[in-house]
């Protein structure tokens, strides 16, 4: 069974150091919220790096996609992750080369892959899977990438184009052969290959027929995906009907709001962070404009970062009252995202 690999090809990346962290963020995250105040004994067990801030499609709800940052856009540089790299490899388990954009636009993505591969660190990404050609597949086998996310929003292109705007769903579905049979070729049980399929409106009738299509094509597991969208409280055409798939509420006026208790704690801010390509550290995925930067990777080391004043003062904000931050009105952590 292809889960069965995966978790295993996960647990062969532990070690001592590695657990032992894992425990330390595990204690500090729940005695803070005992106590509500903001302790920190741990690194990240999770960390998101950005490969790029570009990307090839112009999908509604994305930063990216509408080329709405304020923030610089630009190309994580290979000197740059190989310094930071070996400043939390020794901790840090899970390595995801995936913020905004498309990372298979960063001419060393692979490389930089290889290079955490190496350190015996859990990788992961998502793509479009439009540049996964013949040659990219194998490279990206070679590199050692644990996990593949292909976004695959609809089993036609008519139904696919209205969220992925400017995609090709032959594309995404050559891709995801190539990546399928570069894997057989090479006798390579990695990358794990998910087809996320992220329901809004357009598409949720195709739920059943993604599945069917990930069988066919060979990727080992399907996700189900709820989107964040902007402008919910009187309705937004990509919520969907079915409020399985959903993550906000239709009330009985005809507003909505989201599902999201916004109780005042949060296991990302105590497990996890984002790094931007240009080497700001930001709380969580949710930031996707950088408002809320905790330090710059250009002029600190990372440890100076995460065990900082500002760190804590957010993560103190958070405890305290999460509903009055900006980034966590429209914020999934604490619902069942995956549906």
């Amino acid at each position: 069974m292809p889960q069965f690999k995966d978790i295993f090809n996960f647990l062969s990346k532990l070690s001592f150091s590695r657990i032992y962290n894992a425990f330390l963020v595990l204690f500090s995250y729940y005695f803070s919220k005992i106590s509500k105040k903001p302790f920190q004994w741990g690194f990240p067990i999770s960390i998101a790096v950005e490969p790029t801030t570009s990307c090839n499609l112009r999908c509604p709800e994305c930063p990216s996609g509408l080329r709405s940052f304020t923030r610089p856009t630009g190309m994580l540089k290979k000197d740059f992750f190989e310094k930071f790299i070996s400043e939390i490899h020794n901790k840090t388990l899970y390595l995801t080369f995936y913020f905004q954009g498309e990372p298979y636009l960063n001419p060393n993505f692979l490389d930089m892959v290889k290079l955490a591969s190496s350190k015996k660190i859990y990788t992961a990404t998502s793509t479009n899977a439009h540049y996964l050609t013949p040659e990219n597949a194998e490279k990206t086998i070679k590199s050692g990438l644990d996990r593949l996310i292909i976004s695959i929003d609809g089993t036609s292109q008519e139904t696919y184009q209205q969220y992925r705007v400017g995609g090709s769903l032959e594309k995404v579905i050559q891709g995801t052969k190539n990546i399928i049979q570069a894997k057989r070729k090479l006798c390579s049980h990695t990358p794990y290959v998910i087809f996320q399929f992220l329901v809004v409106k357009p598409n949720a009738h195709q739920t059943d027929e993604v599945l069917k299509l990930a069988k066919e094509l060979g990727v080992d597991e399907v996700k189900f995906k709820t989107a964040q969208v902007y402008n919910y409280e009187k309705g937004n055409p990509l919520i969907p009907d079915n409020p399985k798939f959903s993550r906000y509420q239709k009330l009985a006026d005809g507003t909505y709001i989201i599902k999201n208790k916004l109780l005042n704690h949060c296991w990302k801010l105590w497990h996890s962070c984002v790094i931007t390509w240009d080497g700001k550290v930001v709380p969580c995925c949710f930031d996707k404009d950088a408002n809320h930067q905790l330090g710059d990777l250009q002029e600190n080391n990372f440890e100076t970062i995460w065990q900082s004043q500002a760190y804590n003062r957010f993560r103190n904000a958070v405890l305290k009252s999460r509903k009055e931050i900006d980034i966590c009105s429209n914020c999934s952590e604490g619902t069942k995202v995956w549906a």
